[in-house]
Parts: C-alpha cells; structure tokens; sequence
C-alpha cells in the first residue's frame, strides 16, 4: 500500500467532513489498508467491491455516501487506465439491445419472490412510494399508486398498458379500485408467475415480452421504473412504441429515477452487481426522444420520497437479515445493503432525481390539471 493513496484518500474525505477512523456515525472504519488505492484507482466499483470485502465500514452508510456525491468528491477521483477503458466501451455499446433485453429480468427480479416478500411493501411495490401525509411504508405505496391513477384521470372500462409491470401491483391497485382493464409486460419469469397468482380473478394480464414487441391500443399507458432499463440509445424507439400503442386522446404516465446529466456512461458498481444494464435518463434525452410523439403536460419531481423509500426498505432488509443470511452468502447481504444505503444517500444529496411525467399525443384541449 503505497502511503500517497491513503494520504489523498484522507484529504479528500476530510473536505466532506468525513474522517477515517474517527466516531461520526459517516466516519470509515478502515479494516484493510489496500482500500486506499482501490477507491481511489478504481472509484465507485473500488467504493463498492471493497465494502462487500468488509475492507471498509461505516455505522451510517447512506450519510457517508450522501457527504461524498453532495461534495461531489466522487468526480475528483481520476480512475485508473483500465477502468476508464472499460467505462468507454460501455458508453459506446448498446448494452440495452433487444437480444439482451431479458438480462435484467434473470439477473435481477428473478432472484427469488421470497426476496423481495423480505424487503418490500405489502404490494410488492419496487418504485418510490409517495409519502404525502404518511409514515407508513404501505400507505405510501398505495398513495403512490393512487396519485398515477389520478393523474391518469382512469374511468371504468379503460384498458391501460402496463410497461414493466412488475408483480403487478399497479394492476391490481387500479382494477380493484379504478375497475380498468390492465396488460402488464415484463421481462421477468417471477414477475409473471406471481403476479398471474396476485391478480388472480381480476381483469389484469401477465406478458413476458420485450417492449419493443408490444401491440394493441390502449387509453392509458403508465410506466414505472422500467425505462431505466431502456438505454439512451433506444430512448426513441421506446417512445414510439408508447406513441403507436396510445389512443389519439389518451395519457402516458412515466415515473423514471433521473440523472442531472446526460451521461452515456453507467455506474461500473450497479451495472456489476445490481442493474445490469441500466441507465438512467435525463430530463435532456428524454425531450429529444418525446419530441414530435408526445407533449410534456406535468412534470413532478419528488426524489426526496425515494431517499425514505429506500430507507424504508433498508429497515425491512435489516428485520430479516438473519432470515436472508440462511438462504444468501455474506456477501451478497453486504452487497445489498451498500445498494439499499448508498441510494438513498445519493437521492439525499440530490445526486438522482424522481420524476412522474404525463403526457398526451397532441396536447390536452383547455390543458391538463395537474394533481399533486
């Protein structure tokens, strides 16, 4: 270890208020001194891999996340050759192409229903939830839920396209209170056993398809945390699917978790071990992709909401953590807990945003209310 690492290592933590060592609950616990050169060649894989070593710890990891990306220390490491390389190539390749697309699905959601039981709302909700008026993890969910039905202005009878689905949640929700017809489409095999069984006598469908295969016309189409897998290469082909799949006078409601920057390049660290893939949109890509198939009628931005999701579901991960440790090795629930804190840090440090947009095909006559 040479000792020029550790030195700037220190002073770059020391500007974000964090010591090494010291008795702040953002303080590092450095167990292995190689995690000085790694974080600092390497970044937010080194940051990453290294926790999951247990190289580092730290009693509040979201906080210590939170002051590096608010002091946005992270962009004054310069990463070593080799990373650098690799990151370039990710950037050029569409990692988000269709033969690809049910990489995600097998990789991520298809880790076991049990898993996500564990850790989610009552619902199985895997977005943020939306925590007007409550504290309760489920009531945000369901207020969530109900703020996409609103916005959507659902009437009975409507038939509304579910793109990623997920297990269904939203389905169910609207179908049970909206009494609306609901297809759901994922990439996930789980997805569609269990959701097929939650929905079971409810007007609501399962398909395992890649978006770009849909058909069919629908009144409303809702999207929540699935274009995140999209990839900006294929931003514009995803909005034409949108566009040919809506009615001439129906609504498209888009949740997404959103980048400050339009940046081609992933997080090594996610795309690793998480989301392989994934990568998140910008208010910029996203109006490029829009433009001349949909009018932008309501942005609302509540990233704040997702800092709480987070760590909501960080506490219901902890509850059971022995339940999770008998099925999963140590490193998998470090790996999973750094996610679970190190997002809600970076929704904290308003690194990412939460985004819920409406949009329509030609622009509400009279214009659209907004509903908050």
């Amino acid at each position: 270890m040479s000792p020029i690492y550790e030195k700037i290592a220190k002073e770059l933590l020391a500007t974000a208020e964090i010591s090494v060592n010291g008795f702040n609950p953002w303080d590092i616990q450095v167990h292995n001194n190689d995690f000085y050169r790694r974080v600092i060649t390497e970044g937010e894989l080194g940051m990453g891999e290294s926790y999951m070593e247990r190289w580092w710890d730290a009693e509040k990891v979201d906080e210590t996340v939170f002051r590096i990306l608010r002091t946005r220390l992270d962009e004054k490491i310069r990463k070593k050759f080799s990373i650098a390389v690799q990151l370039s190539i990710l950037g050029i390749l569409n990692l988000q192409s269709r033969n690809r697309a049910f990489i995600i699905g097998r990789k991520h959601y298809d880790l076991g229903n049990d898993f996500f039981h564990l850790m989610l709302d009552k619902r199985m909700n895997y977005s943020c939830g939306y925590w007007k008026d409550t504290d309760q993890l489920d009531e945000a969910q369901e207020k969530k839920l109900d703020l996409v039905c609103r916005k959507l202005y659902l009437k009975p009878g409507m038939r509304i396209l579910d793109i990623g689905c997920g297990w269904g949640a939203f389905g169910k929700y609207a179908s049970e209170n909206y009494h609306v017809k609901v297809v759901g489409v994922t990439v996930s095999k789980e997805q569609v056993e269990l959701g097929t069984k939650l929905c079971e006598g409810l007007p609501v469908e399962f398909h395992l398809l890649d978006y770009r295969d849909i058909q069919g016309c629908f009144d409303r189409i809702v999207s929540i945390g699935m274009i995140e897998h999209v990839g900006y290469r294929n931003y514009l082909d995803y909005f034409r699917v949108a566009s040919r799949c809506l009615k001439e006078d129906g609504l498209f409601l888009l949740q997404t978790i959103g980048n400050n920057k339009s940046d081609k390049m992933v997080d090594l660290w996610t795309h690793k071990y998480i989301f392989p893939n994934g990568m998140l949109p910008s208010i910029n890509y996203l109006g490029k992709a829009t433009e001349n198939l949909f009018v932008i009628e309501d942005l609302h931005n509540f990233a704040n909401d997702y800092d709480r999701t987070l760590m909501a579901w960080y506490h219901n991960f902890e509850n059971n953590r022995e339940h999770i440790k008998m099925r999963y090795p140590d490193y998998f629930y470090r790996m999973w807990k750094y996610y679970l804190l190190s997002s809600a840090g970076a929704f904290r440090a308003r690194n990412i945003q939460l985004w819920q947009i409406v949009l329509s095909r030609h622009g509400i006559l009279n214009g659209y209310k907004s509903i908050r």
